[in-house]
């Protein structure tokens, strides 16, 4: 069995791994129930109005919701069951950092909530979701790795 500082860096090594994370490059941090993703904001990511498009708030949001929850689950991969996300201001440049935390777990289901704020500390998005177990085993298949 991985300790729980080795079970966060292989969640984060498999985040990384992700062949969606070589477009947007984020950087992550993983802790008991909390997880961090930031990114920087990139024309590449803009919709026609040249602001970050709500893709890119709801990826960074879900994935902290998502390494947060499975930060408790060791043997396997959490999947979005669903998602809500509350888009408050627009965002043209700079960084964008999402703060996920698992905030209640029941025998079948997990919730987490995060907030995605910009470079100056100003919340620009609010997710939450319900995230499940589901019967893929974290292993080297899905980038779960020393």
């Amino acid at each position: 069995m991985v300790t729980s500082d080795e079970h966060y860096r292989r969640l984060e090594r498999m985040y990384l791994s992700a062949p969606i994370n070589r477009i947007y490059e984020p950087d992550i941090r993983v802790s008991e129930g909390a997880a961090e993703v930031a990114l920087a904001v990139q024309p590449a990511f803009y919709h026609a109005a040249h602001a970050l498009h709500g893709s890119v708030y709801f990826k960074c949001l879900d994935d902290a919701t998502f390494f947060a929850v499975n930060s408790v689950v060791f043997d396997v991969f959490v999947l979005t069951v669903t998602f809500n996300i509350v888009l408050v201001r627009p965002v043209t440049a700079g960084r964008i950092s999402a703060r996920g935390r698992l905030v209640h777990t029941s025998r079948s289901l997990y919730l987490a909530e995060a907030e995605l704020r910009d470079e100056s500390q100003k919340l620009v998005a609010t997710g939450s979701g319900t995230f499940m177990r589901s019967k893929i085993t974290l292993g080297p298949d899905v980038g779960y790795v020393r």
